[in-house]
């Protein structure tokens, strides 16, 4: 029997899938969640043979649920299912050791049947996606740039920023001066976009 952890934060489409999966006669859900933090926790605590998880979660993203679980070398395989078919993103979820990676469209008897190859230790990326990941530059910013970028893209002062992230305003200040150096834009809100486009927040 695989088990399974689903997190995706909207919860119609959390509950279309745990119904979906539990059609399978070797797949169990043994855990739903609906945000990041708590999709890393039900992994500590069920070690399930697979993560499938959204990319856009709140408190934590799914690319950083699979960068977080690479660091702690977990057994678990993680599984992207998303809406966003940037070659950006899948560069940044294979580099994180990211096994699956499918579309939210994917019909249901393909999605099994690529958990299943994950569980088994191989891997399912959409093929349509796979050829322009190869491709596509990898991502130049630092996690601390991805962080302020991302908050400073959701409208957060710097004031804002560098209290969410515990670091002082002008250390926020140098961070987004470097990601807009390094994306070439003239303005954080520029380079929020920049880096949002390309898959690399």
């Amino acid at each position: 029997m695989i088990s399974v952890v689903l997190a995706e934060d909207q919860a119609l489409v959390l509950g279309a899938l745990a119904a979906l999966l539990s059609l399978e006669n070797d797949i169990t859900i043994v855990a739903r969640v609906g945000d990041g933090e708590a999709a890393l926790e039900a992994v500590r605590t069920h070690r399930p043979d697979v993560l499938l998880s959204d990319i856009e979660m709140p408190k934590l993203t799914g690319l950083d649920v699979a960068e977080t679980l690479a660091k702690e070398k977990a057994s678990t395989k993680m599984f992207i299912v998303t809406t966003f078919g940037r070659a950006g993103y899948l560069r940044r979820a294979m580099d994180a050791g990211v096994r699956g990676y499918l579309l939210k469209d994917t019909p249901s008897e393909v999605l099994a049947a690529a958990i299943r190859k994950v569980a088994a230790g191989g891997r399912a990326i959409a093929p349509e996606l796979a050829e322009a990941a190869w491709d596509a530059p990898s991502n130049p910013l630092s996690d601390r740039e991805r962080a302020v970028l991302r908050h400073a893209d959701e409208g957060c002062s710097n004031k804002d920023i560098a209290r969410m992230l515990d670091l002082s305003p002008g250390t926020v200040r140098n961070y987004l001066s470097e990601a807009s150096t390094k994306l070439g834009a003239a303005s954080r809100i520029e380079a929020a976009r920049i880096a949002r486009n390309k898959g690399w927040l």
